[in-house]
């Protein structure tokens, strides 16, 4: 079998087109509790801010209760919550509707297992399989109840606040949050409140269509004139369902998940707490690499998505990783990517530290980079094609131990992805731009 409808990171597409409607939600949950609690059991059911939340809430709600499983909804609540109170609650799997940092008119389902991690592709691959079965409805005597977690938001903020010292305070810390809209609007203003952070809050007044609407972690640009403004110590953005996360300092400037990353990890190799290799991606900017490495730390790369950066630190006896993008993980402190949570654990150290925001991040410059993507007619594999793998033997030889080159084929549309980042941007420029064309020529040819 292979997966056709579920991506990286579960199923998504446009709201009212194949398969984002309401007929196809009900019987995703029927196939999922065939696969998953074929005996019944219960689902803990969360979602973003989107107003079609309340369409495939209800259509999940009902596929569920109809196939005998009782139904936990917590309503809007960041993804990364949904998998802890899954977990907590002792529910046999999770269920999230959201489109993370798309547009409000997209939305997405996707599950985590009784662990609160994220299912195998085997498994996704059979719950697919099952969805050509009609939808159960078992006898009235059989079927599920449905009732609403109060608690939800508080057991989350609680925990949030749990994964920092217990003596962390952020009194005198000025700081902007930018909740694009989403799931973490109430939860994170919440908990930097609580630990004493003075709070500018942005994109924290859902209306079920303003979700990533020229705000939080993919667009930057309101939080770095917000922190600019009121002269905040930094800002931080989460995404559309709480699981990325992106800081601004004080005068602005755009610390990214690579960044973030080596903050982290610095600090925590001076208390002792780092374990594992760091885990970046294909992606990761060199400096990174660059500057961990002469930190005595081992950095790896795995496959872009999360969930190749998850299966790397699973083998290695990691913890952290991530990508540039801001999705973090911080396996000590939580199962999953967690924007707030990566955020608190930034904050600990800026306090502790007595350093800014923008100290921290100066110890990993970021390398030049220029991503080429190149369409292409036909599928090339660029490591079966002679011209195109000695124009990057050339390449690389000219950067030598300053930069790297990466050329991929996209899994989602006839792209070829030519990346080149070093020290001289006006090199990595020119050699991108010479990648391109070679790609280009060869799928021509």
């Amino acid at each position: 079998m292979a997966r056709h409808l579920f991506g990286t990171d579960g199923i998504r597409g446009r709201v009212g087109q194949a398969p984002m409607t309401a007929e196809f939600a009900l019987r995703l949950a029927s196939a999922a509790a065939r696969v998953l609690a074929p005996a019944g059991g219960r689902v803990l059911i969360g979602k973003d801010t989107r107003v079609s939340g309340y369409m495939f809430e209800a259509a999940l709600e009902a596929g569920f209760v109809a196939a005998g499983m009782d139904v936990l909804l917590v309503g809007p609540l960041p993804t990364p919550g949904i998998a802890y109170l899954t977990h907590t609650l002792g529910a046999d799997l999770g269920v999230v509707i959201s489109a993370s940092h798309n547009p409000y008119d997209d939305n997405g389902i996707k599950f985590f297992d009784r662990e609160g991690a994220k299912l195998p592709d085997r498994v996704e691959e059979e719950i697919e399989a099952r969805l050509e079965e009609p939808a159960i409805t078992r006898e009235s005597g059989e079927l599920g109840r449905a009732k609403r977690v109060e608690s939800a938001l508080e057991q989350y903020q609680q925990f949030c606040a749990s994964t920092v010292p217990a003596d962390l305070r952020l009194d005198g810390l000025k700081v902007v949050i930018d909740c694009s809209h989403g799931a973490a609007y109430k939860v994170a203003p919440r908990v930097l409140s609580q630990l004493g952070a003075e709070i500018v809050p942005i994109g924290c007044s859902p209306n079920g269509r303003n979700i990533n609407d020229g705000c939080g972690s993919t667009h930057p640009e309101l939080l770095q004139l917000t922190t600019r403004g009121v002269r905040a110590d930094l800002g931080i953005a989460l995404d559309g369902d709480g699981d990325r996360l992106l800081m601004v300092d004080h005068e602005g400037a755009i610390v990214d998940g690579d960044q973030l990353l080596y903050i982290l990890a610095t600090a925590w190799q001076d208390s002792g707490a780092l374990r594992g290799p760091v885990v970046g991606t294909l992606m990761s900017n060199f400096g990174l690499e660059r500057a961990l490495r002469e930190r005595g730390i081992d950095f790896r790369r795995a496959q872009v998505g999360d969930r190749y950066v998850l299966e790397m630190l699973k083998a290695s006896g990691g913890t952290l990783g991530g990508e540039t993008s801001g999705h973090l993980l911080c396996l000590d402190r939580t199962t999953t990517g967690d924007g707030l949570v990566s955020a608190l654990q930034v904050l600990d150290v800026v306090k502790r530290s007595g350093r800014t925001l923008a100290e921290l991040s100066r110890g990993m410059p970021r390398f030049p980079q220029k991503l080429v993507n190149v369409r292409v007619e036909r599928r090339v594999d660029p490591r079966q094609s002679p011209p195109i793998q000695s124009a990057v033997a050339a390449a690389e030889q000219a950067l030598g131990s300053r930069g790297r080159i990466v050329l991929r084929a996209s899994g989602t549309e006839p792209v070829i992805r030519v990346m080149v980042e070093g020290e001289d941007g006006d090199e990595v420029a020119r050699l991108a731009d010479s990648l391109a064309a070679e790609v280009r020529a060869a799928a021509a040819a």
